[in-house]
C-alpha cells in the first residue's frame, strides 16, 4: 500500500482535544513530507480566534478547561496547542477557514489570528484543493 499524496483534514469539532489532535496529525504528516490542508469549520473555527480562542474551547474531561489540559500536556512532554499550531504554520500546512462556518458563528475573518495565514473558501474550494489520491479525515 502506498502513502497518500496529500492529507485533507476537516476540523469540525470545537472540542479542545479534537482540534489539538487535528494539529498533531497535520504536523506529523507534513513533517513526513505529506502536504496537508486543515479546513476549520463550525465550532473548530473558534480555535483560531484572536488572541486566544483555543483557550475557550470546551473539553471532554470533567473539571478541566483547555488551558489546564494544555498545561498538563506540556508537563508530560506533549506538544502544546501553540507549539503545534506554530509548527504547522512553519512547515507549510495550508489552513482554510470555511466561509459558511464563519457566517454561521457570526465571526469575521478579521477576528482570526494574524499569525496564521488563512485561506478563505467554502466546501467546494476545500474539495477542489484535496487530492484525488489523497486521504481525507473528518475530526
Amino acid at each position: 500500500m502506498s502513502a497518500v499524496d496529500k492529507l485533507s483534514i476537516v476540523v469540525f469539532s470545537g472540542g479542545f482535544e479534537r482540534v489539538h489532535y487535528a494539529l498533531v496529525m497535520a504536523a506529523a504528516a507534513v513533517a513526513s513530507n505529506t502536504p496537508v490542508t486543515l479546513f476549520f469549520t463550525m465550532g473548530a473555527a473558534r480555535a483560531l480566534l484572536y488572541p486566544d480562542g483555543w483557550r475557550r474551547l470546551p473539553t471532554e474531561e470533567p473539571g478541566l478547561n483547555a488551558q489546564a489540559m494544555d498545561a498538563g500536556f506540556a508537563s508530560r512532554g506533549v506538544a502544546t496547542f501553540e507549539e503545534l499550531l506554530s509548527a504547522c504554520v512553519a512547515l507549510g500546512v495550508k489552513v482554510m477557514v470555511c466561509e459558511m462556518g464563519l457566517r454561521a458563528l457570526n465571526i469575521d475573518q478579521a477576528d482570526l489570528r494574524p499569525d496564521v495565514p488563512v485561506h478563505s473558501g467554502g466546501v467546494v474550494t476545500f474539495l477542489a484543493d484535496a487530492s484525488r489520491d489523497g486521504g481525507m479525515l473528518f475530526i
